[in-house]
């Protein structure tokens, strides 16, 4: 099971992680031994994708080969110029859509990801449990429609035009990691996923 070649995926990865005090960016931070943002780029990868476009900000992130790696140097004005650098990428390559998934979401399966790129509403958004969360695929149709600014990605554009998406039910857990709290509950051994 791959994701379909005409989808490539966007993580991002761009922000301050502000919440999140401790010694490193919270990207950098260990779960069963692997920085955050390598738990979330190793399932993307499996899923297959022909292009994985990561969106880089506040921190340096050490990517690899097949990674297409944007600097965003507006960062600090919000989830959405990340986004905009990744749908601007994924345009230049010509791809009919994206799956859009975040690097703090290291438990986020590759399962997950061929399933919201397999679909084909213009908006396909993953759900655990009946919950709407990340990935979410985006068609080229409703890339105009996107937010160019502000703390938000597509939760916006999925209320204004509900016609529009449909929801993918995913397993796995769309949990991220934004404080040392959140850390710590996910390296015990009792809340292994």
């Amino acid at each position: 099971m791959c994701a379909p070649t005409s989808t490539c995926a966007v993580v991002l990865a761009a922000g301050s992680g502000s919440r999140f005090i401790g010694s490193s960016h919270k990207l950098l931070a260990l779960i069963d031994g692997r920085a955050i943002y390598r738990h979330a780029l190793n399932a993307v990868r499996a899923a297959g994708f022909e292009h994985v476009i990561v969106v880089t900000g506040a921190v340096d992130l050490d990517l690899d080969d097949w990674v297409i790696s944007i600097h965003n140097p507006w960062w600090a004005n919000g989830q959405a110029t990340s986004l905009q650098c990744g749908i601007a990428t994924a345009d230049a390559l010509g791809v009919d859509a994206v799956v859009v998934g975040l690097a703090d979401q290291p438990f986020i399966t590759t399962e997950a990801w061929v399933r919201v790129a397999s679909s084909t509403d213009p908006i396909a958004v993953a759900t655990y449990e009946g919950v709407r969360a990340n990935p979410v695929r985006l068609h080229r149709s409703v890339w105009s429609d996107l937010p160019s600014e502000g703390d938000h990605g597509a939760r916006s554009l999925m209320s204004t035009l509900p016609e529009l998406v449909g929801e993918v039910a995913c397993t796995g857990s769309p949990a991220d990691i934004d404080t040392m709290e959140d850390l710590q509950q996910w390296n015990s051994s009792t809340n292994s996923p």
